[in-house]
């Protein structure tokens, strides 16, 4: 039985490898090996990614890992996904279904990403037979907070695929931008004569979870064999699963768990994650109001709402609700005032989905050296989730005027000269009431937030391929176009003062509290319908990509002899033209604003709780051509000693940007045979991505967070009102005003691989067969786009300004009386409020990865009780290490050399390992076993520990400790009669039922690395004709 703790090196014995994928990966490390395999299935008969020569040896010196279609199967994988999520040397999966929540800021719906080795999202490449996909349209921050795009893996019809390519190598000197961490190339099954159509349908254990699939491909081959044309074709349809299906995510609070028992962590309140916005809210009159001589609020007007069995209530509403002074202590006594927003609605962990993939392709040869081909595709993916409602904002407040009918502090009579009934007795507040600015609350009798996300994606191939001089020679034109349209609900901040505005009961009552019986849940006493229908609105947030493209490659295998073999050459170049919009709603990118009645601020966002966020759009022409040269410099026949044979891979591309310039990378690859069954190869290349077209174009993007103004700090400190910069309590909401820049730099890196292949002889003879790989790789990466930060740019100034000057970035307001006092005997300038940073998107830090792959595939055939496949693969992290960036140096040089306080709190870099989702180790592996018309497969999933940070107890971080998950498949294959060509298989995922690791998330788990899915069983039906 497999167990959820299994040893890595338990593990290892069953997915050590290199050359499998997603632990079912057939690859082909040699000529030999590919012949066989050849000779076995037609499957197998690939074209690699990693060298453009048709024919040429010189795959022999790449890590290129190969996964067929029979591999694809034993992952029993419904979408793109759930296979490349299989992949050890894939990172974690940023985009992905359950991102966004409430936050149209995401890239949201039926959405997966890719990225090779970890290195970040854009830096792996994405192909569909051998040709760019189009991006996905919506954009997310990175971990250096500039926005990143992804390919979306579910538009890939994962029932079509012949066969998935994985280079695990840089080859920007070959594919140009973005082949940073490697190359992923899909090859979509072609050439189809007949048909197969296959019904699966399964469920989760214990959760509404159910999925149903449909899926085949047809073809027909035309003009006796001088033409094909072929068609495939996906339909998913799923429920969703939600929060209220397993008791981890059924709850944002995880103290008592048992999986904390009788560590430092039982009982901690960083396993807490319920929100304190809440229907019990905190406000602010601005001024301090009393009640027969005792204080209501605080002094600076502070109050809040919270049961009156909290005690401590300065006055006394309805309903067992009360008001305290101050905001609610959410970290102590009030802590039963929290939201636990999946204990109350069923928040969509993954969201509900309809799925449609539709390909077609064809050939017709127009005479014996010519052949027209094209491609059509088409993928449809509509989700809907329910997330939280919709909550408050620090950097931007509303203001309830005084006139509001539910005001505690409003006037003595209203305009219409009615008494006002909710008015608190005996307060010293003015007759005519105060207005209350709304500091933290959430809208929680509105409901749940519906979203509904639909993406939709095209693509049309038409060329030319053929033979002329000797060469191989293809031309084609592509155009792809992905769109995507994000809805859900909101409320409109105009809308909503306006009916705060009312002196009647129609209007919302932020001041009702929740359930005081129940003070973390459901709200019992929610403002009337009319309200609610009058503040709520829709939204729509539309993004589009497309990619059009011209492309000519040509190859010779035979160029010219040399005394070792032929030289093989490949030559091409391409011209593309890339676009992206990013088109957002009216009330967020500045079309329609609101005017706050009360504090006469105009806001550029009208959507109440999002930072304004204006339209992107960008568009930008690359050309390009590269060559490639496969040379042997000595082969087997030369008899030198130690060196069977030996041959070069020399590459080189050339691009030109319309928006920043050219540039030129190279690669060189080597492969060395000792003698038969040993292969040492090696390969050095440098490689780029250029900065995506939000990251150039994208105009003002303001977000708010809280900052230190350390000069601030700094006064404090020498006035002797603080000891040490620790005790320093000069933070505020610091608006960030993010944007594009079009001066920006490709990212550069450089990667280095050395490994070897051995096929021993006593391990490949008579009916078995034996691979085994090791390497090792190295990528160093330059100028990754982010923002410096609002932190960062206040410690810049709080440097300067000691020094005599400002940073220009850090925007103030003129000092007031109050600021004027603080700065006064401490030698300072005085300085006003922080009013916004300017935060361009720019180059910064390096960072360096380096691990090891290793990999095993083994076949036993015909053996008398069957025939056996062992494909293993793991991935070992060795570092995974960001440098400071020169401008962060300049900041830490400055507080080594005692220019600014030692206590100064700036972000150093260091090692991410373990960290953010970067286990040192991952693997897989898959055993099938095959007799007669009887098959059955395994596989297994490793991903080593790693360390949530966002928890900490005397310095030591929470462990999420190893995570194994196996599958089981049985499946019986009819022979005769009208069932013949039939297969039938039961399977299931997850057979173990093992739960993901417990963070300190709200939701329990790590989405980018874990699946939530409990065990999941299957059945499905297939039959070829």
């Amino acid at each position: 039985m497999l167990v959820e703790k299994l040893s890595f090196c338990r593990a290892l014995l069953l997915a050590s490898s290199s050359l499998c994928l997603a632990g079912t990966a057939f690859a082909q490390d040699s000529a030999h090996e590919s012949e066989t395999a050849a000779n076995e299935s037609p499957e197998s008969e690939i074209v690699v990614t990693g060298s453009r020569i048709i024919g040429s040896k010189i795959t022999e010196a790449l890590p290129v890992t190969i996964v067929g279609e029979s591999e694809i199967a034993a992952t029993a994988a419904i979408s793109g996904d759930d296979l490349f999520r299989s992949i050890p040397q894939m990172g974690d999966v940023s985009f992905n279904s359950s991102n966004g929540q409430t936050s149209s800021n995401f890239a949201r719906g039926d959405i997966g990403s890719i990225d090779l080795r970890g290195l970040g999202v854009g830096n792996t490449l994405v192909l569909l037979n051998g040709r760019r996909v189009v991006q996905h349209p919506g954009s997310q921050a990175s971990a250096s907070l500039a926005p990143v795009l992804t390919y979306n893996t579910n538009a890939i019809p994962v029932y079509g695929v012949q066969r998935v390519e994985v280079l695990r190598d840089g080859a920007a000197a070959l594919y140009g931008t973005d082949a940073v961490a490697g190359v992923v190339n899909t090859v979509l099954r072609d050439n189809i004569d007949g048909g197969s159509l296959s019904l699966q349908y399964g469920g989760a254990e214990g959760t509404r979870l159910r999925e149903f699939n449909a899926s085949g491909y047809l073809g027909k081959d035309l003009a006796e064999s001088r033409g094909n044309i072929s068609l495939l074709f996906n339909y998913t349809r799923r429920s969703a699963l939600t929060s209220q299906d397993q008791d981890f995510t059924a709850t944002a609070d995880h103290r008592d768990f048992a999986d904390f028992a009788g560590t430092v962590f039982a009982g901690n309140n960083a396993l807490d994650d319920r929100s304190p916005l809440s229907p019990w809210g905190d406000f602010s009159t601005g001024v301090r109001v009393r009640r027969n001589g005792a204080n209501v609020t605080s002094t600076a007007g502070a109050f809040s709402l919270q049961p009156t069995a909290n005690g401590g209530c300065s006055a006394t509403l309805a309903n067992d609700i009360c008001i305290d002074d101050g905001t609610r202590a959410t970290t102590g006594a009030d802590r039963n005032t929290r939201w636990n927003a999946q204990a109350n609605y069923p928040i969509s962990i993954s969201p509900e989905l309809d799925r449609v993939n539709v390909f077609a392709s064809g050939h017709y040869e127009l005479s014996d050296a010519v052949t027209l081909f094209g491609e059509a595709g088409y993928y449809y993916g509509r989700t809907r989730s329910t997330q939280d409602s919709v909550f408050t904002i620090g950097s931007i407040r509303m203001s309830i005027p005084s006139s509001n009918y539910w005001n505690p502090f409003g006037p003595v009579t209203f305009a219409n000269g009615s008494t006002n009934p909710n008015r608190l007795s005996g307060i010293d507040a003015p007759a005519a009431g105060l207005p209350v600015t709304m500091t933290n609350y959430r809208f929680t009798d509105m409901g749940p937030t519906i979203v509904d996300v639909t993406n939709r994606q095209y693509r049309a191939v038409l060329g030319l391929r053929g033979d002329a001089l000797g060469f191989h020679w293809e031309s084609a034109l592509v155009y792809s176009e992905a769109s995507v349209r994000d809805t859900q609900d909101g409320i409109s901040a105009t809308l909503l003062q306006r009916n705060l505005a009312l002196s009647t009961p129609d209007a919302y009552n932020p001041f009702n509290g929740g359930n005081p019986a129940d003070p973390t849940g459901i709200d019992t006493s929610p403002s009337n319908q009319a309200a609610l229908d009058a503040i709520r609105i829709k939204t729509v947030r539309r993004g589009k990509a497309t990619l059009a493209m011209w492309d000519f490659k040509a190859s010779k295998a035979d160029l010219f002899a040399l005394p070792a073999g032929d030289v093989g050459m490949a030559i091409g170049g391409e011209v593309r033209r890339d676009s992206q919009l990013d088109d957002r709603d009216q009330r967020v990118d500045g079309t329609i604003t609101w005017t706050d009645t009360v504090a006469g601020i105009v806001q550029p966002s009208d959507l109440f709780g999002v930072s304004p966020t204006p339209d992107t759009r960008g568009s930008r022409t690359v050309m390009a051509a590269y060559a490639e040269f496969a040379v042997p410099l000595v082969s087997p026949e030369m008899n030198v000693p130690l060196i069977r044979s030996l041959n070069l891979q020399l590459a080189g591309r050339y691009e030109h940007y319309s928006d920043f310039g050219s540039i030129a990378k190279p690669k060189v690859a080597a492969a060395w045979d000792l003698f038969d069954g040993w292969r040492i190869r090696a390969s050095w290349a440098q490689g780029f991505r250029a900065p995506n077209l939000e990251q150039t174009n994208a105009t003002v993007v303001t977000r708010g967070n809280t900052r230190t103004d350390y000069i601030r700090c700094e006064a404090d400190l020498r006035a002797g009102r603080i000891t040490s910069f620790s005790n320093c309590a000069q933070g505020f909401v610091t608006t960030g005003r993010r944007a594009g820049n079009p001066d920006l730099s490709p990212e550069t890196s450089s990667t280095f691989t050395v490994g070897t292949v051995l096929q021993p002889s006593i391990f490949n003879s008579g009916n078995l067969r034996t691979t085994f790989t090791v390497d090792y790789w190295q990528v160093k990466q330059q100028g990754i786009v982010g923002v410096y930060g609002e932190g960062n740019a206040l410690i810049s100034d709080y440097l300067l300004r000691l020094q005599g000057s400002t940073d220009p970035n850090v925007v103030r307001l003129a000092p007031t009386a109050d600021d004027i006092a603080l700065f006064a005997g401490t030698g300072i300038a005085p300085v006003g409020q922080v009013q916004y940073v300017d935060d361009r998107y720019r180059n910064l830090e390096p960072q360096t990865v380096r691990g090891i792959d290793f990999g095993l595939n083994l076949s036993l055939r015909d053996t008398g009780i069957g025939s056996f496949d062992l494909n293993a693969n793991a991935a070992y992290l060795l570092e995974y290490f960001r440098d400071a960036s020169p401008d962060i140096q300049t900041l830490l040089d400055a507080r080594a050399a005692g220019q600014i306080n030692i206590d100064t709190i700036i972000p150093a870099g260091g090692s991410l390992l373990r960290l953010d989702g970067l286990p040192k180790w991952r693997g897989s592996a898959a055993l099938t076993w095959k007799l007669g018309q009887v098959t059955a497969g395994g596989f297994v999933s490793y991903t080593g520990s790693v360390l949530d940070q966002d928890i900490t107890v005397a310095g030591e971080n929470l462990t999420l400790k190893a995570y194994t998950t196996g599958s089981l498949y049985l499946q019986y294959d009819f022979d005769g009669g009208f069932t013949d060509g039939t297969q039938l298989r039961v399977g299931v995922r997850n057979i173990t039922n093992a739960r993901p690791p417990l963070d300190s998330s709200a939701f329990g788990y790590m989405g980018s690395l874990y699946s939530p899915n409990p065990r999941y069983w299957y059945v499905s039906v297939r039959k070829n004709f």
